[in-house]
C-alpha cells in the first residue's frame, strides 16, 4: 500500500489533481522546492524534504535530495532492511513522481550559455528516479504527468496499491527517460570544445564524439519488407508535427500500417514537404511516380496521379494541405494503401471513412523543423549526415551553359522537376512540365537507362517536357535520347569530364542546358 510519497517536479502539468488526491487517500506527502510552495499555495498538507532528512538545502539547493533517508526509503527491501532504515531514522517511501530539470529546452536555444545548460543538468532527480525504478518490486515511480490517472486509477481498485505489471512499465519508462536525458547531455558536450568558457554559447559541431539515439516503441508490426522478417515500429521520444512518427489516425482502418507503408508515407512527405503551392505527391517503392502542384489541393492530386496512372494505383499520397471533401472525393475513386497530410476536415474524414482498408494520417504542420541527421545502418554501426536542405534556387541560380538559354517556361519548370528530383532514388532523371511531373526514371545502374525509363513512361508527354537529372551525364547518349522523346530543356549539376561533349550535343540538338553545380544522389 502507497503510504509515503515524494513529489519533485519541474513539468507541473496536472500535479495539483494528483497532489490533492494522493491526499485525500491519505498519503504522506514529501516535496521539495517549486513543487512544496505550489503544493501548500493550495493547502495540500506537504511536509518538506529538508524537514524529514533533518539536514537543510545547500549549495543554492544543488544538494537536497542526496540523502541516505531518501534513499534509503526508496531502496529499502521490507523487513531485511528495516533495522538499517530504523537507525537512519527514515521510512520506506512508496511512490516516487519526478521529472528532470529542461535540459533539452534550454539547449533548443543556441544561445544558452554553458553556465545556464551545466546548472540545468539535473543530478538529484536522475538518482531518486533510478533508486525507485530499480526498487520497483515496492516502489511506484512516476517521471510522465500523462502516467497520473493510471496510478490513481489502480489505487482506487487495489486498495491503495499499484500492480506489479504497472510497476515494472513504469520503471522500464524510467530507465527510458533516464537514458535519453543522458543520451542528450553527452551529445552536446562532446560536441563543444573541451576549452569552452562557461559565460559563453559554445559553437557546437554537426556531429558529436557521441551519438546515442534513443526512441521507443509504438507497436510491433505484421512483418517487415517480406513477410519472413520481424518488425516493429520506433520513434523519437519528442516526435515533431509535420512528421510521419507524430502523426494520428484520423479515420477507422481494418489495416495497420506496414514496414513499407512507414518508409512510403515518408518519403512522400519529405516531397510534398518541398512545395509551398498546393501538392500531392504519389509514391511506389519510396520513389515519386507522379507529383503535381496546383492551385487547388484538388487539382493537384488529379494531376499528380495522372502522371503515372498505373503506378497511382495502390500507392502512397501526401498533400501539404487540409483534405477538403472534393479532395477526399478525388482520393477514393482509386485504390490507394495511405494517405498522409497536415490535416482533414470533417467531410473529408467522412467520405475516406468508406475505404475501409485506407489509412488516413494526419501529421500537423509541415513548417517545423525535421530530423537534424539522417542515418542508416551498416554492418556494426550506422553513418550520419545532414538533411538534404538544398534545392530552392539552384536552377534560377544555375549556369547556362548552351548556346540557347531556357524560356521562362522552361525555366520554371526545371525548377519544379529539380526539386522532385531530389527524391528520386539514384541514377535519378524526372520528365516534368511546369506543375506535374511526366515521367521519372528511378535507381538504374546506368543513367541512360533511367532516361529511357522516363522517357518511356512520359510517352508523348515527353513532347515539350524538361528533364532533371540528380548527377552529371557522364556520356551524350542521355542528352539524345532525352532529345529523340521531345525534351527541350536539361537541368544537371554538371561536373563530368566529359561536361564538354555533352554540351556540344545539347547545341547541335538545340537543346537548352543549365549546370547547377549541386548534386543530389539518393541511395
Amino acid at each position: 500500500m502507497i503510504k509515503r510519497a515524494l513529489l519533485s517536479v519541474s513539468d507541473k502539468r496536472g500535479l495539483l489533481d494528483f497532489a490533492r488526491e494522493l491526499a485525500k487517500q491519505g498519503v504522506i506527502l514529501l516535496s521539495t522546492g517549486g513543487t512544496q510552495k505550489a503544493l501548500q499555495a493550495e493547502g495540500i498538507p506537504v511536509t518538506a524534504v529538508e524537514d524529514y532528512t533533518e539536514s537543510p538545502e545547500v549549495m543554492a539547493g544543488r544538494v537536497k535530495t542526496l540523502h541516505p533517508r531518501i534513499h534509503g526509503g526508496l531502496l529499502q527491501r521490507g523487513a531485511i532492511d528495516a533495522d538499517d532504515l530504523a537507525r537512519l531514522g527514515a521510512a520506506p517511501i512508496d511512490l516516487v513522481v519526478v521529472n528532470l530539470y529542461p535540459f533539452d529546452q534550454v539547449l533548443q536555444n543556441q544561445s544558452s550559455k554553458l553556465e545556464e545548460l551545466i546548472e540545468n543538468i539535473d543530478i538529484g532527480g536522475p538518482s531518486m528516479l533510478r533508486s525507485a525504478a530499480k526498487n520497483h518490486e515496492r516502489v511506484t515511480v512516476v517521471c510522465d504527468p500523462a502516467d497520473y490517472p493510471l496510478v490513481l486509477s489502480e489505487m482506487r481498485e487495489h486498495s491503495g496499491q499499484t500492480s506489479a505489471t504497472t510497476r515494472r512499465r513504469l520503471a522500464a519508462k524510467v530507465f527510458a527517460k533516464t537514458a535519453a536525458y543522458d543520451a542528450t547531455i553527452a551529445g552536446y558536450l562532446s560536441s563543444i570544445a573541451v576549452d569552452a568558457a562557461l559565460d559563453s554559447a559554445p559553437e557546437r559541431a554537426p556531429f558529436p564524439e557521441h551519438f546515442i539515439l534513443p526512441f521507443e516503441r509504438v507497436y510491433s508490426l505484421r512483418y517487415g519488407e517480406n513477410p519472413h522478417q520481424q518488425a516493429a515500429f520506433y520513434r523519437d521520444m519528442r516526435p515533431s508535427a509535420g512528421t510521419i512518427a507524430g502523426s494520428t489516425p484520423v479515420t477507422p482502418s481494418a489495416k495497420e500500417l506496414s514496414f513499407n507503408n512507414i518508409v512510403d508515407l515518408d518519403a512522400a512527405l519529405e516531397a510534398v514537404r518541398e512545395f509551398d503551392r498546393p501538392a500531392a505527391v504519389i509514391v511506389k517503392h519510396t520513389n515519386p511516380c507522379g507529383v503535381a502542384r496546383a492551385e487547388s489541393l484538388e487539382a493537384a492530386y488529379r494531376r499528380a496521379r495522372e502522371a503515372d496512372a498505373v503506378s497511382a494505383f495502390g500507392g502512397i499520397v501526401a498533400l501539404n494541405r487540409e483534405v477538403d471533401e472534393a479532395t477526399a472525393r478525388a482520393l477514393a475513386e482509386t485504390f490507394l494503401e495511405c494517405v498522409v497530410a497536415p490535416s482533414f476536415s470533417a467531410a473529408a474524414c467522412e467520405v475516406l471513412s468508406s475505404k475501409k482498408n485506407l489509412r488516413v494520417l494526419a501529421c500537423g504542420d509541415l513548417s517545423g523543423k525535421t530530423a537534424a541527421f539522417i542515418t542508416k545502418r551498416v554492418s556494426g554501426g550506422l553513418v550520419a549526415q545532414s538533411s538534404d536542405r538544398s534545392g530552392p534556387g539552384e536552377v534560377v541560380g544555375a549556369r547556362v551553359v548552351t548556346k540557347r538559354a531556357p524560356s521562362a517556361e522552361e525555366l520554371a519548370a526545371l525548377d519544379f522537376s529539380w526539386l522532385v528530383c531530389k527524391h528520386v532514388k539514384s541514377n535519378a532523371i524526372v520528365l516534368a512540365r511546369e506543375h506535374e511531373t511526366v515521367g521519372v526514371g528511378a535507381g538504374q545502374m546506368s543513367r541512360v537507362e533511367s532516361v529511357r525509363i522516363a522517357c518511356s513512361k512520359a510517352a508523348d508527354k515527353a513532347r515539350g517536357s524538361v528533364l532533371a537529372s540528380d548527377a552529371f551525364f557522364p556520356f551524350a547518349d542521355g542528352i539524345e535520347l532525352a532529345s529523340q522523346a521531345g525534351v527541350s530543356a536539361i537541368a544537371q549539376p554538371g561536373g563530368s569530364v566529359k561536361d564538354a561533349e555533352v554540351i556540344a550535343k545539347a547545341d547541335e540538338l538545340g537543346l537548352a542546358m543549365v549546370f547547377t553545380g549541386a548534386r543530389h544522389f539518393r541511395h
